[in-house]
């Protein structure tokens, strides 16, 4: 996917193109008042104040219509150079505009506007020569934005678009809009009756409907057993905790902007939980430990609660409620190296497993110059930074290096997926910690009976459920592998007067073995019945006429083809095996 912000040529066409649109919104809605209109990842936007005006899906028609007039009007787009007090003048009936010129750095006496036409903003640039070149153009979306992002201030109308040199640069990138509008984890989620949103429950909180359970089950189990088989112990511990357990931990410092508010309940202080690692610090204090207990590995399915602004909620990928299949190693020095070895190669056989192939390793360090966010201890931050680097080296695993984006108590290496649609983002996390074990006074006798500080390794292989299903739907457009999916068979009588009973019959055997599967028998045609498990994308679509029942066999159809292939039961049952156990998909 093309990154206009960061391709220069297409970075100011974009710019010049938000001015374009600013333009025709000033013909149509005289009384508009413009913020902010800058390039983004995928194309421009401009934050707009129009009253009691609401923009709808027809306005962007109306407003496009304007645009190509005004580009048609082939303007030259000139730069005028003006001093602060000039400005205030020029822009003296807009508080917008005013707010931005007596917010500029004082070093900057010179300001500069542009002006098309009949339009004039005040601007940086720089532009293309003339409007004549933002042709090109389509208007992708819109929608509500507050004003310098503060939910106090005033709600502005955002609306979104994008600029290409060529006509068909721009149909190649509409048409890959839309496959991404197809492959989106929200539409799929509400086909396929995954999850659902609503604005009374609370926005940014998911509600997981039978389907969406089922999956959401699948993969807890999946996870869960992976951990077992490697030696965790589960625990589970309460979605929130007294506050000071967070100054304790230091997230009441350095995460504060992320929690939920405080809660006083009869003379005490709560706090939605963030993240975990503090409810685990405090379990493993609970008890005495010997180095040869270490490493202790404790892992919980855990839900927390982080405070998103509304604009950066998306679906199941961004939420304000999610469940991380989290976990903390507790382990001497000596151990660092082997346990997060065994993380990554956890890591990557999950991967491996879920087809998953798209993904690289960043390794996230401190940034030395911040004296705020991070806990303060060069020595500390030295010897984990370098510890990590090394296991980086012995595995041969190639990685980047990401300065400042370390988690306030160590560095970690995140692992970034590229999903089918959207930006990258960070599925699985593993960190390495010295600073936690020491707030909380952990300790473990070693082996000459000396009392010693473990380290901590955090880590989270699906850094959320939430975000793994988001993610999985999107990359197989819905047609789950067999494993996954919450309804895998669909048996399909021709005619229920005469194919039924056979069809109760495979329905019940498979039912029997533990196949999920639904027994269609209502009295439809048969095409209508087929088209609707086509739409929801069920695996396998088992389809028995006369000639199964005479035969005692099997005709089936797997999602996303259009083949019919007919074998024996005891073929069927040891090719639903094989895909189970493969964990096969289907999309590719």
């Amino acid at each position: 996917m093309v990154n206009f912000k960061e391709d220069e040529k297409l970075n100011i066409l974009n710019h010049s193109c938000a001015h374009l649109m600013a333009q025709a919104i000033k013909h149509l809605y005289p009384e508009a008042k413009f913020w902010v209109g800058p390039v983004v990842e995928e194309g421009f936007y401009y934050d707009i104040d129009l009253g009691d005006e609401k923009i709808t899906e027809e306005d962007l028609e109306k407003i496009e219509r304007e645009m190509k007039k005004c580009a048609k009007d082939a303007k030259n787009i000139i730069r005028k150079e003006i001093s602060k007090e000039e400005a205030l003048e020029q822009f003296k009936d807009d508080p917008y505009k005013v707010d931005l010129i007596e917010r500029m750095d004082p070093k900057e006496t010179t300001i500069t506007m542009y002006t098309q036409g009949d339009f004039t903003d005040l601007c940086r640039g720089p532009h293309v020569e003339n409007t004549k070149l933002c042709k090109n153009f389509k208007l992708t979306k819109f929608s509500g934005a507050y004003w310098k992002g503060d939910a106090n201030n005033k709600m502005l109308q955002r609306i979104y678009g994008v600029c290409f040199p060529t006509e068909e640069e721009l149909e190649e990138y509409l048409k890959e809009l839309e496959e991404r509008a197809q492959r989106d984890h929200r539409k799929i989620g509400k086909d396929l009756g995954i999850f659902m949103m609503s604005d009374l429950v609370g926005r940014g909180l998911p509600m997981y409907l039978p389907n969406g359970f089922i999956l959401w089950n699948i993969l807890e189990t999946y996870i869960r057993n992976k951990e077992l088989e490697r030696g965790y112990l589960h625990v589970q511990t309460p979605p929130l905790g007294n506050v000071n357990l967070y100054k304790t931990s230091g997230h009441l410092a350095h995460y504060k902007d992320a929690m939920f508010p405080i809660m006083e309940v009869e003379d005490e202080e709560y706090v939605l939980r963030p993240m975990n690692c503090p409810h685990h610090m405090v379990i493993y204090g609970n008890d005495i430990h010997s180095y040869r207990d270490l490493p202790i590995r404790i892992a919980e399915i855990a839900r927390d609660c982080r405070y998103e602004t509304s604009g950066s909620l998306k679906g199941i990928e961004r939420v304000r409620t999610f469940c991380q299949n989290d976990s903390h190693i507790f382990c001497t020095p000596e151990q660092i190296e082997q346990e997060f070895k065994g993380v990554v190669d956890l890591i990557l056989e999950v991967y491996k497993e879920m087809g998953i192939e798209d993904f690289r390793f960043e390794l996230s360090l401190r940034d030395p110059e911040d004296k705020v966010k991070y806990h303060q201890d060069d020595e500390m931050w030295n010897t984990a930074e370098d510890a990590l680097r090394k296991i980086m080296k012995d595995l041969g695993i190639p990685y980047v290096e990401k300065i400042g984006e370390a988690a306030f108590y160590g560095p970690k290496l995140d692992v970034q997926l590229k999903p089918a649609v959207g930006n990258e983002f960070t599925l699985s996390t593993c960190q390495l910690d010295f600073c936690l074990p020491a707030r909380f006074d952990l300790n473990y006798i070693d082996s000459n009976g000396e009392k010693k500080t473990p380290v901590v390794i955090h880590r989270a292989v699906f850094g959320s459920i939430d975000r793994t299903i988001a993610f999985y739907l999107e990359e197989t457009r819905g047609y789950l592998p067999l494993w996954l999916a919450p309804v895998q068979l669909e048996v399909l009588p021709v005619n229920n007067e005469y194919h039924l009973e056979y069809a109760e019959e495979v329905y019940n055997k498979l039912k029997a073995l533990g196949f999920r599967v639904n027994l269609d028998d209502r009295n439809e045609k048969l095409g209508y019945k087929m088209r609707e498990a086509v739409l929801k994308k069920i695996p396998y679509m088992i389809v028995l006429g006369q000639k199964e029942v005479d035969n005692k066999t099997i005709s089936y159809r797997r999602a996303g083809s259009e083949e019919t292939t007919t074998v024996s039961y005891d073929e069927f049952i040891e090719l639903l095996n094989s895909d189970i156990k493969n964990k096969k998909r289907y999309d590719k």
